[in-house]
């Protein structure tokens, strides 16, 4: 116990792009007195259309980046990684790395609260091409909460227009219209609609827009944060291996300026990226 506690390091934060962003933010606002490590993937996104075997591998080589870097628990900021990546390295690569070490994702943590969202079960979900085929919310919402339907709708073009910058743009529009209307096009008795993307949020406006008043819009942030702040506390052992003096540093695969600018978009502040390999 006492080698552990001096194995300290930030939370990692992995995205595929830049949605991870909109999950980053929520955290640091609720744990503000943590280290976090972000990396995003950036030049090889999206992983919304890849297939499970490299999505899981490209994955796997940003997990084991940050665990590299010091960090001791990485949140997959990113529903596609969750989804095709997530039980695998929990299951088949922590083991062999290091069985103290721990990978979450963003999935389960929200299907636990839609049961406290939803009135009538039924679940609308909008995502990736990747985490709709996946069915990974099918999957741990029949676990979880056997009795609600569920409804997906894949939303291939949003990500693009939230990463090219066009989200506030009148293009947008059709497009959030058309999904939004597909989606509840397949039930009328949909209540809820978890945004099964972090890039999502930034949409946010224009998908309200488009959406019926009583349909409640789930976003993952304040979800992932409260869960994350939730499992510290339920495991003081890794809460000790979490530094804390409230730093959070930023990775790219891409162009350190591009990844600077249109992180902006999700933060709201200025950063400085440092470039990295995978």
């Amino acid at each position: 116990m006492n080698k552990q506690a001096h194995n300290i390091g930030p939370i990692g934060v992995f995205d595929s792009g830049y949605g991870g962003l909109t999950i980053l933010d929520a955290i640091r606002k609720k744990l503000p007195q943590y280290n976090f490590l972000y990396l995003g993937d950036n030049a090889r996104a999206p992983y919304g259309s890849r297939s499970f075997n490299i999505v899981y591998r490209f994955t796997l080589e940003a997990v084991k980046y940050l665990f590299s870097q010091g960090c001791n628990l990485v949140i997959l900021a990113c529903n596609t990684a969750s989804a095709k990546a997530l039980r695998n390295i929990q299951q088949n690569d922590l083991p062999n790395i290091d069985p103290t070490k721990r990978v979450l994702g963003v999935i389960r943590p929200t299907v636990e609260k839609i049961g406290e969202i939803s009135r009538s079960g039924n679940i609308g979900i909008l995502g990736t091409t990747g985490t709709i085929q996946s069915k990974s919310y099918d999957i741990e919402i029949e676990k979880i909460h056997p009795k609600f339907n569920v409804f997906s709708q894949s939303c291939p073009l949003w990500v693009p227009l939230v990463e090219n910058q066009e989200a506030n743009g009148e293009g947008a529009d059709f497009f959030v219209q058309k999904y939004i209307n597909q989606l509840l096009n397949q039930s009328a008795d949909i209540d809820s609609i978890i945004l099964g993307c972090t890039h999502y949020p930034i949409l946010l406006d224009k998908i309200r827009k488009y959406t019926p008043s009583h349909i409640n819009i789930v976003e993952q942030g304040a979800i992932i944060a409260d869960s994350l702040a939730d499992y510290l506390n339920r495991h003081p052992e890794m809460n000790i291996r979490c530094s804390k003096n409230g730093i959070c540093s930023y990775l790219t695969t891409e162009d350190e300026d591009k990844f600077n600018s249109l992180a902006s978009i999700f933060l709201n502040e200025k950063i400085d990226s440092k470039h990295i390999d995978l």
